[in-house]
């Protein structure tokens, strides 16, 4: 007897198959497949993926997310678009809540590959 997926926080149906095996080190190979699983990283707390996965020239110091009290609920890409063999953008709108109110992320990020790997450069949020 096979046990059953666990559900992917990025909206997939196992999480195994989805973004734990980029969790688990196999390079994303996409842009869009790099942006799902951070989000996932966002919504499972791990902190150390999501700087492995920031670009070196913007990534922050550190992240605080075992003080970050939000709740994510969903995810829609709305938009892959490979600029050129190393570069390309994802929009998405992440949904959340904190405490009882709901809110939305929608963002265009920027992505870079480098030796093989993607990156999360930066982001811009449209009107």
């Amino acid at each position: 007897m096979t046990a059953k997926p666990i559900p992917c926080p990025c909206g997939a149906a196992d999480y195994a198959a989805c973004c734990g095996r980029y969790h688990g080190g196999e390079p994303a190979p996409d842009a869009a497949a790099l942006m799902r699983s951070r989000y996932s990283a966002y919504a499972l707390k791990l902190e150390a993926y999501l700087l492995a996965t920031w670009h070196p020239g913007t990534r922050p110091a550190a992240l605080d997310l075992a003080a970050d009290n939000a709740k994510w609920l969903g995810l829609e890409v709305k938009k892959h678009t490979q600029e050129s063999a190393d570069r390309a953008t994802v929009e998405f709108i992440a949904r959340y809540r904190i405490g009882g109110r709901a809110h939305r992320l929608h963002e265009i990020s920027r992505f870079m590959r480098e030796e093989g790997r993607w990156f999360y450069v930066d982001g811009e949020f449209p009107d």
